[in-house]
């Protein structure tokens, strides 16, 4: 969520990770979206709350073959759908449980992300 602690600035997300504040299985989101105890068992599906991403899919960098120009050492990448304060329902397969200022936390990539709800007012 874009109302971090400053705890959480510390942390940097790496490539196409995405971390996740996950949310019992009992919650649902303002809406009514939730998943059934019987997807979530069977399926190992999850969600939460988008907390950081990182900076997404590294792009490679063209190769030079001319001695006269300056090598570039600019990183540049292509973004990740999901944003700060999205809900994620995601694979827990791929997922990494990491505890963090005595909060439970997950990192996945984004290809474990099967859907994001989005509410732009959220944090207004």
């Amino acid at each position: 969520m874009s109302k971090e602690t400053p705890q959480l600035d510390k942390l940097i997300i790496v490539g196409d990770r995405v971390l996740i504040k996950p949310l019992s299985q009992a919650e649902r989101t303002q809406i009514g979206l939730y998943l059934p105890p019987g997807v979530l068992e069977k399926e190992k599906v999850q969600s939460g709350y988008v907390i950081k991403v990182g900076p997404g899919y590294p792009i490679p960098m063209p190769t030079d073959d001319e001695p006269w120009k300056e090598p570039q050492e600019n990183i540049k990448y292509i973004p990740l759908q999901a944003q700060e304060g999205d809900l994620a329902i995601y694979l827990q397969k791929g997922a990494v449980e990491v505890m963090y200022e005595g909060e439970k936390y997950v990192i996945v990539q984004q290809n474990a992300i099967l859907m994001l709800e989005r509410d732009e007012d959220l944090f207004d």
